[in-house]
């Protein structure tokens, strides 16, 4: 009997915690698009990177040449010429990489920019986010646009458009 009850009544609180969590789902990449400022924040990272891009292509153009010349006028150098354009090659493309690196590398200068630009907008959002979690007093709020494999959900429970609302976004 005594087993019985401890049964029922665990069975009887874990019906309770499930139905006392209160969750909703978002789309934050949904959500981004509709803000403008991210939008001109998008824009203005595509120019910074479509010219670090020209900028590694030149040097790029200019290794290939180095590398092209060398090859035709190789039969005629000595083994110390050899030597020096080869360094001078080496060299070129050292910089090349560094250069990538330094400006798509892991805290480079787009990932600095992404920093400067979009991240106060997303900070924006998530408050918002927040603020929403705590006025409806929700438990868990998801994020359907990446990561989570969001398979069926209701559109009742998503709430992308009251987060734009708080932002004051229509």
């Amino acid at each position: 009997m005594k087993k019985l009850f401890l049964i029922a009544c665990c069975g009887l609180l874990s019906v309770i915690t499930v139905q006392a969590q209160r969750y909703a789902i978002i789309d934050s990449k949904y959500i981004l698009e509709k803000i403008p400022d991210y939008k001109e924040a998008q824009k203005k990272l595509d120019q910074f990177s479509e010219l670090w891009q020209q900028e590694i292509d030149q040097k790029q153009v200019a290794v290939d040449k180095m590398v092209k010349d060398y090859d035709a006028e190789q039969v005629m150098l000595t083994d110390v010429l050899k030597k020096k354009r080869e360094d001078e090659i080496y060299n070129k493309e050292k910089e090349l990489r560094d250069l990538q690196k330094k400006r798509y590398g892991f805290e480079g200068d787009l990932f600095k920019k992404r920093q400067e630009l979009i991240k106060p907008i997303q900070d924006k959002v998530y408050n918002a986010v927040q603020k929403l979690a705590v006025d409806k007093q929700y438990d868990f709020i998801l994020d359907k646009s990446e990561g989570i494999t969001v398979i069926f959900a209701d559109p009742k429970l998503d709430k992308s458009d009251d987060v734009l609302r708080n932002l004051g976004v229509k």
